[in-house]
């Protein structure tokens, strides 16, 4: 167990019909389902997606310059913020790729689980209130990229110009694979043509976002977060009563197979490894840091985390019991057929749901993807827009930036929509590479920038650089087999960072100052080595 075919934002990897295989059971499209079935669960999407667009409007109107575009004024509230980073960050890999993964590995899959959860009480705990701080004092920074180069006081443009291209390229693809997520989803619920699916999914999602932005985008998540946490609770609490309860469903397992119940059985050290390390990525995803410089005030960042861990071990929880519960289920069900175990969360809502309650079940795995793709959507507008055309572009004015953001987001979502066409499984390839990309590339940087005052501008980018090429060289070997590329992405990448800054640096009286009133505003007791020994 090195890495599952499934990955924190693959959820293009993680939907019914990606593999070649067909799920076999009562109620699916494809198998015969009743009319009047298939109607409820059109009739719970179609509420979904409206809502989807209510929201949309409604974040529309809040919306006057560009600093509520891409940032909502920086007035989220920290259940807003915790939600919204939960939901964009988790996708479809919660609900599909890992109950797919357990139900057929067992408990041992469960480790990116773990890492990830662990990676982001960390996130949550020393980078959220400190980036909150700082891109304030720092110039007001509104995305990543301008935060860097603030931070550095990078007069050659070349941070924010690398950083912005690599989040504008990466994120592109992101948002190609959900909305191939959309159209496979929508070919295999109900039927339809892939383009079809593909268009419901990326329009409504491109209409909310588009008016909406980032308000419009986190307020979303809020519901589709909501919604995901539900059907995460309810499906397996219904299907453990199913199975008997708890005693009888363990018996089953066991009868399958009782190494599936172990946190270590056919897992290696390095496979273990690999799995947890997936929780240093989050410190470089610009989709959810940018939560938490949208938050109120720093001091938020302490019920963030608490709201947001909770919802993460709770839906992480449900995914857990839904594979294991499954597996019993199915064990005690031998005349059901499960051929794509990554679709056993959306077997179990409709063979013990009304149809109704099952399309809501579906309308929480299509929020999933729907998440993920706004929240790329947003990043990637401001990276065009503020990164990337103002350094080049006249003055305008602040209803025709955010006019300029709108034109990013369509730009984006209409580059992406002609790629997802080709459905090219190398695109989708990419996808694996762009969480350890971000974590490799961005994380040690962002760390650096707000522990350490001795990182240069070329450390920086060096560091930047350096960790995404280990991370392309190491997962397109076989050494990509053994161990997870970020593990030697993120190391190189610190690294090259402190060597680098190290012969580089040079005392900026400003960068010390701004450093230290972050550092006070983010944790008031704090007290620089400077003061202290004076």
């Amino acid at each position: 167990m090195v890495k599952s075919p499934s990955f924190c934002e693959t959820e293009a990897l993680s939907l019914p019909g990606t593999s070649g295989n067909h799920v076999q059971y009562v109620g699916h499209p494809n198998k015969g389902i009743p009319l009047t079935d298939q109607t409820f669960q059109l009739i719970a999407i179609v509420l979904y997606l409206a809502g989807m667009v209510a929201i949309g409007y409604f974040a529309f109107r809040q919306t006057k310059d560009l600093d509520d575009y891409m940032l909502a004024g920086r007035g989220l509230k920290p259940g807003t913020a915790a939600l919204s980073a939960g939901a964009s960050d988790m996708s479809g890999w919660l609900l599909l790729g890992l109950p797919g993964a357990i139900y057929v590995s067992g408990l041992v899959e469960a480790w990116i689980a773990i890492g990830l959860t662990i990676g982001a009480w960390l996130n949550w705990k020393y980078v959220a209130p400190r980036l909150r701080s700082y891109t304030e004092v720092s110039n007001d920074s509104i995305t990543i990229p301008s935060f860097f180069e603030n931070r550095l006081k990078d007069t050659s443009r070349l941070l924010r110009v690398v950083s912005g291209a690599i989040i504008l390229v990466f994120f592109t693809f992101y948002v190609s694979s959900g909305m191939v997520a959309g159209g496979v989803f929508f070919e295999e619920s109900f039927g339809s043509t892939f383009l079809m699916g593909m268009l419901i999914v990326g329009g409504v999602t491109l209409l909310y976002t588009l008016f909406g932005g980032f308000l419009g985008a986190t307020l979303t998540d809020v519901a589709q977060g909501l919604l995901m946490l539900a059907a995460l609770i309810a499906v397996p609490l219904v299907a453990l009563n199913a199975t008997g309860g708890v005693t009888a469903t363990l018996e089953s397992i066991r009868e399958v197979d009782p190494s599936l119940l172990s946190l270590t059985a056919g897992g290696s050290v390095l496979g273990v490894i690999s799995a947890a390390a997936w929780g240093l990525g989050y410190v470089g995803q610009p989709h959810i840091i940018v939560r938490f410089m949208a938050m109120r005030s720093p001091q938020d960042a302490t019920a963030g985390r608490r709201i947001g861990i909770g919802w993460m071990i709770a839906t992480a929880l449900g995914a857990v019991a839904t594979a294991l519960i499954g597996i019993a289920y199915f064990q005690q069900n031998p005349d059901l057929s499960l051929t794509n175990p990554e679709t056993v969360f959306l077997l179990l809502s409709q063979t013990l749901f009304h149809p109704f309650i099952a399309g809501l079940v579906l309308a929480a795995v299509l929020a999933a993807i729907m998440s993920t793709i706004s929240s790329q959507l947003i990043v990637s507008s401001s990276a065009l827009v503020e990164d990337l055309y103002k350094i080049v572009g006249k003055e305008a004015s602040p209803k025709q930036l955010v006019m300029l953001g709108r034109i990013g987001v369509l730009l984006v979502a209409v580059v992406a929509g002609l790629i997802a066409l080709q459905q090219n499984s190398t695109i989708l390839d990419l996808v694996g590479f762009a969480w350890a990309g971000f974590g490799a590339a961005f994380g040690p940087v962002v760390l650096l920038s707000l522990y350490w005052k001795k990182l240069s501008t070329w450390g920086a980018l060096a560091s930047m650089v350096t960790g995404a090429v280990v991370v392309f060289i190491w997962g397109s070997s076989p050494l990509g087999d053994v161990l997870y590329e970020i593990v030697p992405g993120f190391g190189a990448s610190l690294l090259v960072a402190v060597i680098v800054s190290l012969a580089t640096y040079k005392p900026n009286t400003a960068i010390d100052a701004e450093f230290d009133a972050a550092a006070e505003q983010a944790h008031p007791k704090y007290r620089s080595p400077e003061k202290v020994s004076a």
